[in-house]
């Protein structure tokens, strides 16, 4: 035998041995992952877990995309991904039922410190500094949501990210950029039922993706339902590959590779996602794998049982063709080119017992160390409240309360609480040194649960917009005057050069610099990578901009008008504003949404639907600056912080002339304060945007009727007048007036809550607070339906007079009785 053939039998040997290792392993973790489903239904359903949600059934297909998943590489998927997460060692058996159990330390749950119900993953992507981990040394997750296909905006992004990065010459050479990127070779995955591919958000994505030619592995899990309803009623032709066939690429036109496969084929399986990631990392070309036969074992979730809705036809196929079992067919039918075998059958049912003994015990650790945590609490409680009932004449009743909750089968923090309140309640007015000392506790542990269960709504780092100083533009004697549009671009200009990882993109954004040419020339200055143009696709502009942030660009994401934003609410709403607070800090998204809007005429382009984005939106900071000089300003703060922010530039003041600031790119507005621009003595009048301007041209009109208005531009409506200079205002005036164009109890409710209950001026005032709205209807059409429609200069000196009328009739007497 010639030394050639034995080395080639000796590789082959070896060859032999790693694939059969790695097989094995895959079993096992398939039958781990397979062992944590059909565990935690059984935790929900004893009472331990509250709902539970499991990926039971596309076990192996997540473990063959798994296997192509790189260091750098990010996840946006969906809440049945837990075998993936394992797979790329991003989630232990003791993790997944610390957030079944919802621990609330991060530590134990790293993914959301029991803020997002089982099921829903991520990676802690910065530290707990608020400061970039190095992404490209691990694999990546950003944190999922449950809204279907709320996903696929943000996959997007995190997609696009990575043609930024092999495009954009200047951020290779820089080191810190190192950290994000290996010269965009990352691959972003998808993962989404089948049903949801129905939503909009699926559809605008995939054509987005397509037109981008961005590195995204999208994968179908199609079992065939939506909970209960039939791919019949959900997918055109029942099959999402087919309706997407359009999609492929072809040698003339761009477009995606498209993939099928069944859920329980293995080498099929391996096969594909080797082929689909190979061209999306190295063509920068997305890839749809449509992975069908995917079987649900136990039905949609805890909430019901599939035998309701599946013929015993269908949960006979659930058991032939469950992953598991296929796969374990697989390796028992498998015999090599030498007749090698993967392994015996005896050999596989050690490894289920091993399954089931390994989650049995790392389940029972997690049970554990949730119960440790509510357990200190408990104890500590039941001896207050004993020392309590001990020196109060209620003792008797309040032993019951404590008989009671220690009776309680596993009880949690609530239980401890509503048994403190009864007690509370039922010492009152007591003055006992046990009772001072329980509430003192109580207090305590109210702040150390707000905490626990509500902090990290905004970024807690060094660069949270409350750590940004005010800076304020500087002028020459000799100020040039000019449109507010160009001290916009120009500031934007000062911007671009200075931080190359800014990008911005949106309708009409590139080539022609902006509807309102505000970014006139920047494309041709800074290219196409970085000022770009878009489809009509509001909800993947931002999905784009999220995306993008959460791998350390700072993306402008440009709405074209302030009504558009309604497309993107959603995603604002659910993911963008919602991130830092469901990782607990663990992942943020910087992205400045930029927009205008107010008094362009007509029902379609003239909503101010405030009072919606502030609420739907808590989270991200909302700016509402009356000129492009506060504009400007407020983008130069932003930049410099690491929290998302709304900015709403006023639509009329484009062409409005402004004097020229020295210190362009350098000024910053601090977000939460107001601005006083004229001082008063008789009514506080409070206003923002567009609006403010008409209020300020009103005041006008009132200072010749005598009356001295204090004039204040919140600037901000989240957040909010931080240093409560409008109750400061209201001491001297003791009258108040809200002027706002959204529709009433709008914003203009937000604000006065802040300032009667919050700021707590309801006491300061000596008239009824006064507001002033648009018309619950959408404005007309033309200059008169918008007179009509919206508060107009009129409108503000009618119901500013009013006040002083009904204050001092004789000096101000009625101009309308």
């Amino acid at each position: 035998m010639s030394k050639s053939t034995v080395l080639k039998e000796e590789t082959n040997k070896i060859d032999f041995e790693g694939f059969k290792n790695e097989v094995i392993a895959d079993y096992e973790l398939a039958c781990v992952s397979r062992e944590a489903s059909l565990l935690g239904r059984r935790e929900v359903l004893t009472g331990k877990a509250k709902f539970g949600i499991f990926g039971d059934g596309k076990e192996i297909a997540q473990i063959a995309l798994a296997k192509q998943f790189k260091d750098g590489d990010f996840r946006s998927g969906y809440y049945r991904d837990q075998t993936i997460m394992m797979a790329i060692d991003q989630l232990n058996v003791q993790q997944y039922f610390a957030a079944l159990y919802a621990e609330t330390d991060e530590t134990l749950e790293p993914a959301s410190a029991g803020r997002q119900m089982g099921g829903h993953y991520s990676t802690r992507n910065i530290d707990e500094n608020g400061e970039w981990k190095n992404l490209m040394a691990q694999k990546n997750s950003s944190a999922d949501i449950s809204p279907t296909a709320g996903q696929m905006a943000r996959l997007l992004g995190l997609a696009q990210a990575s043609k930024v990065y092999r495009n954009h010459d200047e951020l290779k050479n820089i080191e810190k950029f190192k950290s994000f990127s290996n010269g965009g070779n990352e691959v972003a995955f998808g993962t989404i039922g089948d049903a949801s591919t129905s939503e909009g958000q699926f559809w605008e994505a995939m054509n987005a993706a397509g037109v981008l030619q961005v590195p995204m592995v999208m994968s179908v899990w199609d079992d065939g339902y939506g909970i209960s309803v039939s791919k019949k009623f959900q997918t055109i032709k029942e099959n999402i590959s087919e309706a997407l066939s359009g999609f492929q690429r072809t040698d003339e036109k761009v477009g995606f590779e498209i993939f099928k496969t069944k859920g329980w084929d293995y080498p099929h399986l391996c096969a594909t996602y080797e082929k689909a990631v190979k061209i999306a990392r190295e063509e920068h070309i997305p890839v749809l794998v449509h992975v069908e036969e995917v079987n649900q074992p136990q039905g949609h979730s805890t909430s019901g049982s599939h035998e309701r809705y599946k013929n015993p036809e269908r949960l006979q196929w659930e058991k032939d063709f469950d992953a598991i079992t296929k796969f374990k067919e697989f390796i028992l039918g498998f015999k090599g080119e030498n007749g090698e075998t993967l392994a015996t059958a005896e050999e596989l049912e050690a490894i289920e017992k091993a399954a089931k003994k390994s989650v049995m015990a790392q389940k029972k650790a997690a049970w554990a160390d949730f119960r440790a945590g509510t357990g200190a609490d408990f104890d500590v409680a039941i001896q207050l409240m004993k020392n309590v009932a001990n020196e109060s004449p209620n003792g008797t009743f309040i032993n019951k309360e404590i008989e009671t909750l220690e009776k309680a089968f596993e009880p949690i923090r609530k239980d401890v609480f509503n048994t403190l309140n009864k007690i509370l309640r039922l010492v009152r007015g007591e003055n006992g040194t046990a009772r001072t000392q329980l509430i003192n506790w109580y207090k305590g542990k109210l702040a150390e649960n707000k905490e626990r269960y509500g902090s990290h709504l905004h970024s807690a780092s060094k660069y949270a917009v409350e750590n940004i100083e005010g800076i304020a533009p500087t002028y020459d004697d000799d100020a040039k005057m000019e449109d507010g549009r160009l001290i916009l671009r120009d500031n934007f200009m000062k911007l671009f050069e200075k931080h190359p990882e800014i990008i911005t993109f949106g309708e009409d954004t590139g080539k022609i610099g902006g509807v309102n040419q505000s970014m006139e020339g920047m494309q041709e200055k800074f290219g196409e990578v970085r000022v770009s143009d878009t489809g009509i696709r509001e909800n993947t502009i931002l999905g784009q901009g999220i995306g993008m942030a959460m791998r350390g660009l700072r993306p402008i994401a440009e709405i074209q008008y302030l009504d558009y934003l309604l497309y993107a609410i959603q995603v604002i709403s659910d993911d963008l504003a919602t991130l830092q607070y469901r990782t607990k800090g663990g992942q943020k998204a910087p992205v400045i949404i930029r927009t205008r809007g107010h008094r362009l005429e007509g029902i379609w382009h003239s909503g101010s639907p405030m009072g919606m984005i502030i609420n739907a939106a808590r989270g991200v900071h909302v700016c509402v600056p009356r000129n492009m000089t506060q504009a400007a300003g407020m983008y130069n703060t932003l930049i410099e912080a690491d929290e998302p922010a709304l900015v709403i530039e006023p639509l009329n003041g484009y062409r409005v002339k402004e004097a020229v600031p020295t210190n362009l790119g350098e000024y910053k507005i601090q977000l939460g304060k107001v601005d006083i621009v004229k001082e008063g003595t008789d009514l506080t009048l409070v206003s923002y945007g567009s609006t403010f301007n008409l209020a300020a041209e009103a005041v006008k009109e009132l200072e010749k009727s005598g009356i001295s208005v204090e004039l204040i531009d919140v600037q901000t409506l989240l957040p909010f007048d931080l240093d409560h200079e409008i109750s400061k205002s209201l001491e001297k005036t003791s009258r108040l007036m809200i002027v706002d164009e959204d529709v009433s109890s709008g914003a203009s409710a937000y604000i006065l809550d802040q300032i009667l209950v919050k700021q707590k001026a309801y006491y300061l005032l000596d008239s009824e607070p006064v507001t002033v709205s648009a018309n619950d209807h959408r404005p007309a059409y033309g200059t008169d339906g918008d007179y009509f429609s919206k508060p107009n200069i009129d409108d503000i000196y009618a119901a500013a007079y009013k006040i002083m009328n009904e204050a001092d009739p004789k000096e101000f007497p009625s101009f309308l009785d």
